[in-house]
This record gives structure tokens, sequence and C-alpha cells, in this order.
């Protein structure tokens, strides 16, 4: 039996050891997190193993809600360590899901604590952690140091002034990149009210009244221009569903003008618009060099009372319908016949999308290595079979080894640990194929430091801090 969470935890067999010796110690790119740029810069400091650990992780809400634990104790008034007790008391039920897997691997990475945390190991976690934590050396910069992050790119409105990105970007003694990501998603929702809240600060922002679609455009351009100038690499956007209908302009200037005058455009308006602004994203991109992400098939804030209670980003999100593939292919289709798309990852968080994904990205590929990109197995699906079944569909569809890796998609400075879990399983991929004589036993090393390193580096353009980021 293996030691519990020891250094052979997820390696199946020697070749995946040795595999993972050589990929271990790479840097990462977390190039999709929701870290905050505010707390990088201030250096942010952790009282105890519940500021550090379960303030604001929506993973560890959404598993403690599953075993009963009173609100209060989960985002209420409870104390901190009820918080942690609580929390102590709900993973012991979670064999199988990457909670139990990520919290013993934060606890040994982090504070060298092997034991498993239950009821009875509680309160001896809490002490050993905490006084280490008092110690020193875990506040927001230096974990980012001891996971050797070499970039973040965070998730940012474009709104937003990014003037703590510009402080890190000008600070010398930051040696971890971070960088913006520019996040439209509320321009895509033409609900007067939501509208009419979000366009006030566009306008502020970007100095200028927005009366028309014409103004909308040119202010997205300025904005572009703005994060572009404090090295922004990639754009995002979250969507529950692809429009279903093609829009041109005019359609998309009455939709949105409409809605901007406070009248609620029709779903099919609606829809037109949505195809419109997501095709304008695109070619700018394209312009830009950006990489696109599209995060498909959540559905948002289904639990209406806790939403109203607590507001977005709670744990009360699930996994939407798949999303549908002649949507998908025309939408791609017309970014494509309008001048080209921009270098492209697709997610979804619907499992059964794995495959239709991997094959569409190679009706699209060309220019370059990996140009359209399945990403990485993300959220609901951000364990070990899921992590699997992305690989061996990436691999089934098209070619790993130009893969992209892994992120944290996470507001957690402790998530880093999701790179280690990511790079055990998938040596111990590579090693399957390896020892049945499949694959190159000489050629897997370069290959894994691709997946792991360098195709992340390649597709996003990231030069390391200090570097031209031409």
């Amino acid at each position: 039996m293996k030691a519990f969470y020891g250094e052979d935890v997820l390696l199946r067999g020697e070749t995946a050891r040795a595999l993972y010796a050589q990929v271990r110690s790479l840097p990462i790119l977390d190039y999709h997190c929701h870290l905050s740029p505010q707390e990088i810069w201030e250096d942010r400091h952790f009282a105890n193993l519940t500021q550090l650990w379960l303030a604001g992780d929506h993973y560890k809400w959404r598993a403690m809600r599953q075993n009963g634990v009173p609100e209060s104790q989960i985002t209420g008034a409870a104390s901190d360590w009820e918080k942690f007790q609580a929390y102590a008391a709900t993973l012991p039920w979670a064999v199988g899901n990457p909670l139990y897997a990520w919290s013993h691997m934060e606890l040994a990475a982090l504070f060298a604590i092997h034991t498993p945390l239950n009821p009875e190991s509680a309160q001896s976690v809490w002490e050993q952690a905490n006084a280490q934590l008092a110690g020193g050396g875990f506040s927001a910069r230096e974990l980012l140091r001891r996971f050797s992050v070499e970039t973040v790119c965070t998730t940012d409105d474009p709104a937003d002034s990014l003037e703590y990105h510009e402080k890190l970007r000008a600070d010398t003694d930051m040696p971890t990149q971070v960088l913006p990501t520019f996040r439209p998603d509320r321009l895509f929702d033409l609900r007067p009210a939501s509208l009419g809240a979000y366009l006030p600060r566009l306008e502020n922002a970007a100095r200028r009244e927005i009366r028309t679609l014409e103004d909308l455009l040119e202010v997205l351009r300025a904005r572009m221009d703005f994060f572009a100038a404090r090295g922004c690499r990639a754009a995002d956007h979250g969507m529950t569903a692809l429009p279903a209908l093609p829009g041109t302009f005019d359609e998309a200037k009455r939709a949105f003008e409409a809605a901007r005058d406070g009248r609620q455009p029709t779903p099919e308006s609606s829809e037109r618009y949505a195809d419109f602004l997501l095709r304008f994203f695109a070619g700018e991109y394209r312009q830009r060099g950006w990489g696109m992400q599209l995060h498909l098939a959540p559905l948002r804030n289904v639990n209406s009372t806790l939403f109203a209670r607590l507001g977005p980003d709670i744990g009360t999100d699930t996994i939407g319908d798949p999303v549908p593939a002649a949507r998908l292919a025309r939408v791609l289709d017309a970014v494509e016949r309008e001048g080209g798309l921009p270098r492209t990852v697709l997610y979804s968080l619907h499992p059964s999308d794995v495959m239709m994904l991997a094959a569409m990205t190679g009706s699209f590929s060309g220019e370059m290595p990996g140009k359209i990109q399945l990403g990485a197995a993300w959220w609901f699906n951000d364990h070990y079979d899921g992590i699997r079944t992305q690989l061996r569909g990436c691999a089934a569809a098209g070619l790993l080894g130009r893969f992209i890796g892994m992120l944290t998609d996470s507001r957690s400075f402790t998530s880093y640990v999701r790179f280690d879990y990511f790079r055990r399983i998938v040596c111990s991929e590579i090693a399957q194929w390896v020892d049945a004589g499949e694959y190159d036993s000489a050629g897997a090393p370069a290959l894994l430091r691709a997946i792991c390193y360098d195709n992340a580096k390649a597709f996003f353009r990231l030069a390391e801090k200090g570097e031209n980021q031409g």
C-alpha cells in the first residue's frame, strides 16, 4: 500500500515516476485564473488556515453544503475555527472528489502535513498550519514564488482600471508576471436594467458617452488597446449558450440601442446582437494576436434563493446542456470567413462534449501548430477521470503533444497543487503507452515538457517578466 498522499500518489508505475521527475519542477503558467491582482500587489497575508483555504473557495463551500453544514459555518458569521471544523468534518466523505486530493496535496506541499484531515485530526492540523503561517512565507507573493508560478493571467472586465496590473508590471522585485485577460461577458446581457447598470462603468473608464453601437465598438477597441498596452495576451468569454442566429451590424445596432434606451429587445434580436458581437471580438483578437477562450455550457446561479442572499460565485452553478455542434461550427466558420479565427481554446462544462470539441478543433486548424485547442478539463470535469477523458479525447481526435496543458481557474493561492495533480496524471497516461510499446520512450520527456509548459508559453506568447513582450 502506498503512503497517504506520498511521493508516488497518482503515479502508475516506474515509467510514470521517471517521466514525472522530468516535469515536476517546471515553472507554472496559469493562463486562466481568478486571482485578485490587488491581493498580489498588496501581498496579502493570511491569519489562519480558514482565511488561506476556505475564504472565497466555492468548491469547498459546495461540498460543505452537500454535507449539511449550516450556511453560518460556510459564508456566515461563525468563527474561522468553526468553519475549519466544518470542512474537516466534510472531507472524509469526499472520497473520489478532487477536493480530497487537492486538500491533502496542499497540506503536504505547504505544511509537510501528511495526516488525513478529519474531525479527530482537525485541531492538530489547525495548530500546525497556523503556527507555520505565523512564521511567515505564506503571503500571496510568497505562495506564487513557492509554487514557481512564472505567469498569472487574471480575469478582468473591460471597465477595469488595471491599476494593480500597472503597479505589478513596474515592480522589479516581483518575479511572477501578472497579466490581465479581457472578459466582456456583461456586454452580452441586453436586459435594460443590466445594461443600464453596466454602461456607466464602461463610459467612465473610456471617458466618453455610449449612445450607439458605433460608440460601443469604438470604446471597446480603445479598451482592448488599453489592455494590450498592459500586457494582455488573451480574452475569455463565459457563455451559457452560443448564439443560435447569425446577426448583421444593422440588426445588432437596433437591438443594442433599444436596450440602451430602456426597451427590451426580442429574444431573436438579442441572439443576433450576441452573434455579431462575438464575431466582432474574434476579429479584434486576431488583429492583436490574442488567444480567445470560449468557456461554454455552464448554468449560473441556479439556486435563486442563495443567489439573492449571497450573490454570484458562491457554489450554485451547474452543468448546462451540451454544446450544439452545428451552432459552434457555424460561429467558427463565420469568423474564419470574415478574416480568420484567432488562436482559440474551446472548453465545455458538459462532459459529453469532449470528442465533439476535439474533432471540431481539427476542422479549423492551420497556420501554426495547435492553433485551435480543446481546453483543459474544466470545473466539474477537473478530476482524475475527467482529466484522463480529456487527454484521451485530445489524443484520439487531434495532437495531444500540442495541448496547452493545465490552468487553475481558481481564486485560491494554494490551488497550484492542481498543476502537480495534472502532471502526475498526464505522466501516468503517457507511461501506459510507453510501457505497452506504443510510444517512443526517448521522445516522451520532450512531449511531456511541451504539454506541461512549452505549448502554453508559445500559444499565449508569454515572454518571461522583463523580456520583450511584443
